[in-house]
C-alpha cells in the first residue's frame, strides 16, 4: 500500500482513472435524474441516494470479482454460424457475456429514452386522457438498479485497461461517486425546471443506448463525440435559456 502512494505513476494512474469514471457516470446521473423525477416529492431524494448507492455497490464488488468480470469477454455464441456469415463479420457477431449485457442493456436504454421522450412531447394529451399511470417507488429502483449494472460494467472494464491496481480502481470509484453525490441534486433540479434540456438529456441516453448496442457486436462509437456533441448542444440551449431570461426581464 506505501509503494502505491508514494508511486508516481500509481497518481497520475489515479487522477485519469477518476476523470474517466466521472465521465462515464454522467449518463448514469442523467437516467437517475430523469426516473426519480417521476416519483412524489418526498421520495425523490431517497430515491436518488439509493441509486446511487447501489450504482456504488456494483462497481465495487464488480472490481473486487475481477478475475469473473474478464471471463465475460469468452465468446459463448457466434450469430455469424447461424446466419451463414464468414469473414471479418463472423469475429465481430461472436457474443460474450459482456456482450450480451451491454446489448440488453443497450436496448432497454433505448426504448426508456424513446418512451421517456414520447410521453414528454404527448404528455398533455396523455394526462387529459388520464392514460398516465403513477410510476411506483420499487419499480423506478429496480429500473435504475439493472441500468446501474450495465453501467458499472462498462465503468469497471474502463478502469481494467487504464490501471493494474484494484485499490487504485476502487479508490477511483469511491471519488468518482462522491462527485456524482454532490452533483446529483444539481443535475436533476437543473433538468426537470427546464424542458429542453430534459429532451436533450433524454437524446443524449438514446445515444448512449445506441453506443452499447454499437459496442456489443464490436462497432465502438468513440463516447467522446456523442459527450462533445452533448457539451455542445447544453451550451446553446444555455444559451437560449440565458436569452430568453433576459428577454423576459426588459419587458418587466
Amino acid at each position: 500500500m506505501w509503494e502505491l502512494l508514494t508511486s508516481t505513476e500509481a497518481w497520475a494512474a489515479f487522477l485519469t482513472l477518476v476523470i474517466m469514471e466521472i465521465i462515464l457516470g454522467v449518463d448514469n446521473i442523467v437516467f437517475i435524474s430523469i426516473q426519480t423525477d417521476k416519483l412524489p416529492p418526498e421520495q425523490q431524494k431517497k430515491g436518488r441516494n439509493i441509486g446511487l448507492l447501489f450504482a456504488l455497490f456494483t462497481r465495487v464488488v464488480l472490481l473486487l470479482s475481477i478475475t469473473w468480470v474478464m471471463t465475460l469477454t469468452t465468446p459463448l455464441f457466434n450469430v455469424g454460424d447461424w446466419l451463414g456469415i464468414s469473414g471479418e463479420w463472423h469475429e465481430r457477431l461472436s457474443i460474450s457475456g459482456r456482450d450480451l449485457i451491454l446489448l440488453l442493456g443497450g436496448l432497454f436504454l433505448m426504448y426508456k429514452s424513446i418512451k421517456e421522450i414520447h410521453e414528454s412531447v404527448e404528455g398533455e394529451t396523455q394526462r387529459e386522457a388520464g392514460s398516465k399511470k403513477p410510476t411506483t417507488f420499487l419499480k423506478t429502483v429496480i429500473q435504475i438498479g439493472l441500468l446501474d449494472i450495465v453501467f458499472g460494467l462498462d465503468s469497471v472494464i474502463t478502469a481494467v485497461g487504464m490501471a493494474e491496481d484494484v485499490e487504485i480502481m476502487i479508490a477511483a470509484v469511491v471519488v468518482s461517486m462522491i462527485f456524482m453525490v454532490f452533483s446529483l441534486n444539481f443535475v436533476s433540479q437543473f433538468v426537470n425546471q427546464h424542458p429542453s434540456v430534459k429532451i436533450l438529456a433524454l437524446s443524449f441516453l438514446l445515444l448512449i443506448g445506441i453506443s452499447l448496442v454499437a459496442e456489443s457486436i464490436e462497432q465502438p462509437i468513440a463516447k467522446g463525440y456523442i459527450y462533445s456533441a452533448m457539451a455542445f448542444s447544453i451550451f446553446v440551449e444555455f444559451l437560449v435559456i440565458r436569452s430568453a431570461k433576459n428577454r423576459g426581464a426588459k419587458r418587466s
